[in-house]
């Protein structure tokens, strides 16, 4: 880069290409100097044709930085030549078309471009129009040719002023675009890694804490029942062994594309709810459930969050209430389920010192986790909200709104709420244990 004084840096070609325009420019100055309007044969140009050329020629350099005086020294060569006994006609005028193209091209205003174009068209054509004597249609074309070339040279150097802002603008919204998709992924990226840590959250802090319940059980009856010792161990073996699989599957979105990836199964819903009871009842949480209305089937996002609430719920239940019986219930209304799980426990601290509950006493004093954070979010991220607390009767209590989608399709609808009851209905039995009428009233 060099510079060309007054703090303008410009690239090293523009030399090259200014020198051609000015050279381009003398030459046609010279030629104009020589031609006759009588026809006579063109001699070697005068002394005052050098002179018109050079002045007018040498501020071409400088139209960039000093546009204006570039414009008054070059119309006022064209306007002086007449009078020196030289022909005006548009070859003499080129440095004047060349200044007013340039003005056009980098002028901050359109009016100021307008008036100072059309300046030198009107002295030019007033210098180039003869006083005395009859106008010829010869005098008429090149009086009109030196007026209108100013012009066309005006407007060609507006149009490549506007398609320069116009390419500039649409570079520029490039940009801004290409900036936007880099934020909007970033974003993406940042939402999908919260979305796998509560995902992480609720299946590890479920299955672990139901392992948790169900090795606290074995080394308890260790010595005094071994074949229920056998079978507790068993379950626990059977809770790793999901977990382990649930796990695989969860870490599995954060392969590369090219990676090998197993067939993922599908997202919990509450379609799995009894596995998910039944689990707990293994750990040793007798749990009830028991519905009200007429289910429907539910989109995939709610489905999941319904089952991660519950999952939560029922987990919070195993640590930290001090009971051994939860209650599930489903009332689903036109626009809304509600999902609520609730205990009679008295919490974790007077469970510990109760023998029939050996597990209690192993997370009593841990400091509380992120599920209720977890929950809520799940909730308010699908349009819902959730509510939890101390129930005046004692235990806790966690509700649950989450939107339903319109009944479209009555047939549909009456098919998918068919298999939810039949579920529901194989949670609440939960092979000869507690049963619903009780669970209901209680809630």
């Amino acid at each position: 880069m060099t510079n060309t004084g007054g703090g303008d840096p410009r690239p090293r070609g523009t030399w090259w290409r200014e020198g051609a325009i000015t050279a381009t420019a003398f030459a046609l100055c010279l030629l104009g100097g020589v031609v006759k309007d009588d026809g006579s044969t063109l001699s070697p140009p005068s002394a005052v044709a050098y002179v018109i050329a050079v002045v007018s020629c040498a501020v071409l350099p400088i139209r960039h930085r000093a546009p204006l005086a570039a414009m008054a020294v070059t119309t006022a060569s064209g306007v002086l030549a007449p009078f020196l006994g030289l022909l005006l006609s548009p070859l003499i005028a080129a440095p004047a078309v060349i200044t007013a193209y340039s003005y056009a091209l980098t002028a901050r205003t359109e009016r100021r471009a307008v008036s100072a174009v059309a300046l030198i068209s009107v002295a030019l054509l007033v210098a180039s129009t003869p006083l005395f004597g009859a106008l010829s249609w010869k005098d008429a074309s090149r009086v009109g040719a030196v007026a209108a070339f100013p012009l066309v040279a005006g407007v060609l150097g507006h149009s490549v002023r506007n398609r320069r802002a116009y390419l500039a603008a649409m570079e520029e919204r490039a940009l801004r675009a290409e900036q936007s998709r880099d934020s909007e992924a970033r974003r993406r990226v940042a939402e999908e890694r919260v979305r796998i840590a509560r995902e992480l959250h609720d299946l590890v802090a479920h299955q672990i804490t139901l392992a948790n319940a169900q090795a606290t059980v074995a080394a308890h009856l260790f010595d005094t029942r071994p074949e229920q010792t056998r079978k507790s161990l068993k379950e626990l073996v059977e809770t790793t062994s999901d977990a382990l699989d649930e796990l695989r599957a969860t870490v599995g979105l954060l392969r590369q594309s090219g990676d090998t990836v197993s067939p993922a199964e599908p997202a919990p819903g509450l379609s799995r709810l009894p596995t998910l009871l039944e689990s707990f009842r293994r750990a040793g949480l007798e749990v009830s459930a028991h519905q009200e209305g007429t289910a429907r089937p539910l989109p995939p996002g709610v489905d999941l969050t319904a089952y991660r609430i519950v999952q939560e719920a029922l987990t919070n239940v195993t640590k930290h209430a001090g009971t051994r019986s939860a209650r599930v219930r489903l009332d689903w209304n036109r626009d809304r389920v509600t999902i609520t799980v609730a205990d009679d426990g008295r919490g974790a601290r007077t469970a510990s010192t109760a023998a029939s509950a050996p597990s209690a006493s192993t997370v009593g004093d841990r400091p509380p986790g992120y599920g209720l954070i977890g929950m809520r979010e799940r909730a308010t991220a699908v349009g819902g909200r959730l509510s939890a607390g101390r129930r005046p009767e004692g235990g806790f209590l966690v509700s649950a709104q989450l939107p339903l989608p319109p009944a479209k399709d009555a047939t549909h609808g009456t098919d998918g709420a068919t298999a939810v009851e039949n579920r529901m209905a194989d949670a609440a039995t939960g092979e000869g244990r507690t049963g619903d009428a009780g669970a209901g009233d209680a809630l």
